[in-house]
């Protein structure tokens, strides 16, 4: 062989060698790239927490816990329910504001991210500190009455407690509550002067009126319909625009003349600001899955919400609107939390 043969020989090896060497380059980082997008696609690597600001047995605690099972089949973690009551769910929401680990998550009520920002000073978060997710379910509330009381229609009940003055009382689960806020809002708009008697929640307002304590409240259906059902209270209307089904057969306020009066109720899931978009994307898209199913759905309904599982923009929209309103109302009824 001569060399100007060995050197052709040679060169064509030395060409070989790099052809190779590049394509094993090229196959190692086809190996390396899949690998990282598996690897964040695995998440959520360690059980997720779901904080609650109720108690156990309270509508956002037994929210939380319809969620929890579904969405860690979904996951393949467990949900847990971590509730930490205390200032009508601000304690749990400035713990969520603040957590890092990109596995919590909140059952945030309309309060907590709508009036609370107008009735507090010392807030430790800002809504702002949230990533809203979805919006779990709505109800309207339900003016209920002692059966104590006798009325034919709406329109009678409310002239009765308009003539009653300061004579009569409601009850709400408490100073800044949305069965607060909305009875005062009636009460701007109906004349009614009835003495606002705050309690611990929910089933304590229920308890004065059967026994004729109160003589009112707005309280959520699911709160209130059983009782309603069993013949221990009345239901006089709902503040929905339309009748609806979680309460059939019982009128609206605006069918007693009261023009535009609707306010809801509702529950969201939330994360904390700080939680990769990417995360919040997946999430999202898996929970407001398994709140449209058909299985929870029909649950949220037995426990007295219409399921909602819209988009984030839609949850976004509407903690704006609400928060204007009931900022409005606690203005105007010169309304503050007592330290």
């Amino acid at each position: 062989m001569t060399h100007e043969h060995l050197r052709g020989a040679r060169r064509a090896l030395l060409g070989a060698r790099r052809a190779l060497l590049g394509a094993g380059a090229a196959l190692g980082l086809s190996m390396v790239l899949p690998a990282a997008r598996a690897q964040g696609s695995r998440w959520p690597e360690k059980p997720v927490r779901l904080i609650v600001g109720f108690p156990a047995g309270t509508s956002p605690d037994l929210l939380a816990r319809l969620l929890a099972e579904p969405l860690a089949a979904e996951f393949g973690q467990p949900f847990i329910v971590e509730n930490r009551a205390g200032a009508g769910g601000n304690v749990a929401a400035g713990l969520l504001a603040k957590a890092t680990d990109q596995h919590t998550f909140g059952i945030v009520g309309a309060g907590t991210l709508t009036s609370a920002p107008a009735l507090y000073n010392d807030l430790t978060f800002k809504t702002s500190d949230f990533a809203p997710i979805t919006n779990i379910g709505s109800s309207p509330l339900m003016l209920v009455t002692s059966t104590t009381i006798k009325y034919a229609s709406v329109q009678e009940f409310l002239a009765i407690a308009r003539q009653a003055g300061n004579k009569w009382s409601y009850g709400s689960p408490g100073v800044g509550s949305n069965g607060h806020l909305s009875m005062e809002l009636l009460k701007q708009r109906t004349g009614i002067e009835a003495v606002h008697v705050p309690y611990s929640g929910a089933p304590a307002v229920l308890t004065s009126i059967i026994g004729g304590d109160l003589q009112m409240a707005l309280l959520p259906i699911g709160n209130a319909l059983s009782q309603v059902q069993a013949g221990r209270i009345k239901a006089v209307a709902l503040t929905s625009t339309a009748p609806s089904p979680l309460a059939p057969g019982v009128p609206t306020l605006v069918d007693g003349g009261v023009k535009d009066f609707s306010i809801e109720t509702w529950n969201t899931v939330m994360a904390p600001a700080t939680a990769s978009p990417e995360i919040v994307a997946r999430f999202g898209e898996v929970v407001r899955r398994v709140i449209r199913s058909d299985d929870v759905k029909q649950k949220l309904f037995a426990q007295g919400w219409v399921a909602d599982g819209g988009s984030a923009a839609e949850l976004q929209r509407r903690i704006a609107d609400d928060a204007l309103r009931y900022g409005r109302i606690v203005a105007e009824r010169g309304i503050r939390i007592e330290k």
